[in-house]
Parts: structure tokens; sequence; C-alpha cells
């Protein structure tokens, strides 16, 4: 973008953390989908799924664990920004990037963005997933800081970091491949002519990159889903970790229920980075003419 440098560095951060806040407010039923069939021990489909929230719990349900995600993204998407944009500039000091610079400063981001993310993640995934818990165990979190104080009180400070490190994996793995494969995506369509720079190329090479990345990074997401919802029975908690989940899950329930929730994850991930993308134009747009 022209003129990006008269936007101060703490205003971009705060406009990304707002696009991803924005961008979520559309795409979060295909978030509770999608966690509820990876919590889901038995074959299920995204129909199944979605029938069985408007029959038993109504259509708001759709919407719980909404005030998460949208910490979530205030948390993740905002520090992501952050150490990007500051590792980005400091490797711009000797000349541009190379690719494999770049690859590695998206990891190192989404990893520290992960790790800071993490409490907000784990409020999001319980808060999701209460509805297909019997009544007497649900756990009936009013709103994220409800959430994150009664995890505080109930189970330890350190339990808002449960599945820190396969979500770490995971945003290093969705990262890499975004990266990768919506560089390559967009190259490829403007040397076949098919689209020219826009928003088309953009929404295009998204859903292709987010194809893949979805790929990439679902067996990760499903072990730090089912780590972060467990329950500690009698001492005991439910998994040893993200190795002992994904060795579970391919033994009781075959090799592809490590996609389970592809549908509603593809189709959450490339829509909301084409939706974080126009509010962060959108944004940045209105902040110039108005404020530079």
């Amino acid at each position: 973008m022209s003129g990006q440098t008269s936007v101060p560095n703490g205003i971009k951060f705060f406009i990304g953390g707002v696009s991803g806040m924005a961008a979520t407010c559309f795409v979060q039923p295909l978030d509770l989908i999608k966690n509820r069939m990876q919590l889901s021990g038995s074959k299920t489909s995204t129909f199944t799924v979605i029938s069985s929230i408007l029959k038993n719990e109504g259509i708001f349900a759709l919407y719980s664990g909404l005030s998460a995600g949208l910490l979530r993204q205030a948390t993740y998407t905002t520090t992501r920004l952050g150490i990007y944009t500051w590792l980005f500039e400091y490797a711009s000091q000797e000349g541009q990037p190379s690719f494999l610079v770049k690859a590695g400063i998206g990891m190192a981001a989404g990893c520290v963005g992960a790790f800071v993310g993490t409490p907000a993640e784990v409020a999001l995934i319980r808060m999701t997933a209460d509805g297909r818990l019997r009544i007497a165990d649900r756990r009936n979190y009013k709103n994220v800081f409800d959430a994150l104080f009664r995890i505080i009180k109930e189970e330890g400070l350190f339990t808002l970091w449960r599945g820190a490190i396969p979500t770490m994996g995971r945003a290093m793995v969705v990262n890499a491949a975004q990266l990768a494969s919506y560089s390559q995506a967009k190259q490829v369509l403007l040397d076949t002519g098919y689209l020219k720079e826009g928003i088309n190329l953009h929404f295009a090479s998204s859903m292709i990159s987010g194809l893949v990345t979805t790929a990439a990074s679902m067996p990760v997401d499903i072990a730090k889903t089912r780590i972060q919802n467990m329950k500690t029975i009698d001492g005991k908690p439910e998994f040893k970790g993200a190795i002992d989940v994904l060795t579970k899950v391919v033994r009781y329930e075959g090799l592809f229920a490590l996609w389970k929730g592809f549908i509603p994850y593809y189709a959450r991930l490339g829509p909301h980075t084409v939706l974080t993308f126009i509010f962060l134009e959108q944004m940045t747009a209105a902040y110039k003419t108005n404020f530079s």
C-alpha cells in the first residue's frame, strides 16, 4: 500500500486487531461447528451438527463463545501483527528479505501471537463445546472474562495455557503454509491472466491458500482442541499431550478423523482472511483520510 509509512505502528496494530475481530463476527458459527465436529468421538457431518444445534439450542447458539473469539483476535492478531512488523522492519535494514526469511518471520510472529492468545483460545474451545454436553456437565461460562476467572479459580492459572504447545505449533504451520501458498497462488493467477490485482484476486488466492493451510494444519488443530477442552478426572487428565491425542484419534476413529471438521474449518479460513483484509484496507484508508 502506498503511503503506509504515514500510519503509526500503534495504529497499524490496533487496526489489525479490530479487523480480525470484525471478521470473526461473520465466521464465528463456522468456528463453533468445527470445534463441535473435532470434539465428537464418532463420525459426524457439518449438516448433522448444524441441525442438532438449531434443534436443541436455537439459532443464537451458533454465536456461543463470540466474546472469546473476539478476545482471541484482540490478543493473537494484534500480537502477531506487531511482532511481524517489528521483525520485518529489522530484517529489511539491508534490503528486501528473501522468501525464506519472510516465512521464518511469519512463523516466529505466529508462535508468539499464539502463546499470548492461548488463554482466549482455551475459553473459546470450552464455550463453543458446552452446548454438546449434558446439562449437568456444562461449564456455563457467562462470557470470556467469567471463563478466564473461573478457570484460574477452579483449575489454576497455568490451565489458561493448556495446549499452548500445539496451539503455537498450529500457528507456525498456518503462517508458513498461508505465506507460501497465498504468494504462489496469487502469482499463478496473475501469470495466467485470469485475474488482475484487486479483491477478486485476493479472494481466489485466499481460498486456494485456505485449502492448503487447512489440510496442513488440521491434525495439529484437533490435538489442540481436545487438549484445551479436556477435563481432569480423579487427578488424571484425559490426554498426556498432542501425540497422545493424535494416536488415540487414529486408533479409535480412523486416520481421516484427523481432518474432522474440514469443511467448516476451510469455509472459515479463506473468508476470514479476505474479510480481515477488506476491513484492514478500509480502516487504514479512513485513518489516512481523516487523521493524516
